[in-house]
């Protein structure tokens, strides 16, 4: 059985995925339908890790001996893996970091305490959107809140996008940094980036960009953003947990100050005062992710080997095809855009009155995996009226078959609760 998209075999790529196998209680087959909070690991990834902790396992930059110089290459060769995956155009610009929320908060930190022009101080504004992840808001109340500047944000449309009516209004000459998601973790929507970086650079305003949703699904270019900082995570890309990466700008990575201290991130270090080294080691203090790093870089290969506009496409038709299964079961509302143009793979819905978690452990009964909550997204939650919502996220491993579980799923969901739409 082949994809919904042509030449894309998806039963053939599952088989990839050790944990697509997994039957849960009362011998369900697992539907796996939460990738936007992690995605499932193929056996690549997991050999690749095993091999490093088997074979090679030693710090890096620290020794001399075999095994140190082998972690080192490995560890910097998965720095040009992901150079070339998001296409950086060098690798000195990508620091490895835990995930997309440390590379928020080390962005917002540093600018704390960086020279000017770059200095965030009484009188500036920081721009955000009311659809953002809580880590792309709460680094930037603290950063607010600690040096006198002012947090502003675009407010969204009924249909989940970012209304942009007004954006000559909150972009201004005040305006320092303007950071921004990709991709919605919640409501699926993809942002024209690249138009409101060109607005924020007429004014000369850093632009951030949130991409944890965006680099796994799409063929990405962190040049083509216009953009001068890219943040993802690993986890949501096939990778392990506990790292991220952190694209910026080589000249303004060079001009930023460090956020941790520690080993490996100093040029010199002396009792009266130290000096630092130049990215993107500035930014890495202590020992790294190493494994994690070689881990992330399997994944990028695996991903390639797929190949990102397979993925994409993918995507694309199987989020059209949940859409239209979804907006056929009475009582679903859709969060967001309801048709698959400038759209993610996320979909959050509620269901009548029911309440998400019920809704949850209902279908997990069945062996269908969702997430219930607000997505870490309570600002957009509240501006469309609700507590939480249902959401449900395909990867490049989710069939039709699935959809049509969740749509099946729903309506012993309704059964059980004895309610009627």
């Amino acid at each position: 059985m082949t994809g919904i998209v042509s030449g894309y075999d998806v039963e053939v790529l599952r088989k990839d995925f050790p944990i697509l196998e997994r039957r849960l209680a009362d011998d369900h087959p697992l539907v796996y339908l939460d990738s936007a909070n992690t995605s499932q690991k193929p056996r690549q990834v997991l050999d690749r890790l095993r091999e490093h902790y088997e074979q090679h396992n030693a710090n890096v930059a620290r020794a001399v001996h075999q095994l140190g110089e082998e972690a080192t290459a490995a560890f910097e060769g998965a720095r040009d893996t992901l150079a070339a995956f998001v296409k950086a155009p060098s690798r000195d610009e990508i620091i490895f970091t835990r995930g997309v929320t440390e590379g928020l908060n080390l962005v917002a930190n540093v600018l704390a305490w960086a020279e000017p022009p770059y200095r965030v101080g009484p009188g500036d504004e920081v721009l955000v959107t009311e659809m953002e992840h809580h880590s792309n808001i709460v680094p930037w109340q603290l950063l607010t809140q600690r040096t006198g500047a002012t947090l502003r944000w675009i407010g969204l449309t009924d249909e989940g996008r970012l209304d942009l009516s007004n954006l000559d209004e909150l972009i201004t000459e005040r305006t320092k940094v303007v950071s921004l998601v990709h991709v919605s973790n919640m409501l699926g929507t993809l942002n024209p980036v690249a138009d409101i970086a060109r607005r924020a650079h007429e004014v000369g305003a850093l632009v951030v960009l949130d991409a944890a949703q965006a680099v796994p699904q799409l063929p990405y270019d962190v040049t083509a953003t216009g953009a001068d900082i890219v943040g993802f995570t690993g986890h949501k890309m096939l990778g392990p947990t506990g790292i991220g990466v952190l694209w910026g700008r080589r000249d303004l990575l060079a001009a930023l100050p460090p956020f941790h201290g520690g080993g490996e991130m100093i040029e010199d270090v002396r009792m009266e005062r130290s000096t630092y080294a130049g990215p993107p080691h500035r930014f890495e203090a202590g020992t790294p992710p190493i494994a994690q790093a070689i881990g992330l870089a399997a994944a990028a290969d695996y991903l390639t080997a797929v190949g990102m506009d397979n993925v994409a496409a993918h995507e694309q038709a199987i989020t059209a095809y949940a859409l239209e299964r979804l907006q056929a079961v009475p009582g679903i509302r859709i969060l967001g855009p309801t048709t698959v143009e400038d759209r993610g793979g996320a979909i959050s819905f509620t269901y009548g009155t029911l309440h998400p978690h019920d809704i949850g452990q209902v279908l997990d009964s069945l062996g269908i995996a969702v997430r219930g909550g607000h997505h870490c997204a309570k600002p957009v939650h509240r501006r469309f009226g609700i507590g939480a919502s249902t959401r449900a996220s395909a990867y490049l491993y989710t069939t039709t078959a699935e959809i049509d579980a969740l749509a099946g799923g729903l309506e012993q969901v309704r059964r059980f609760f004895g309610v009627r739409f």
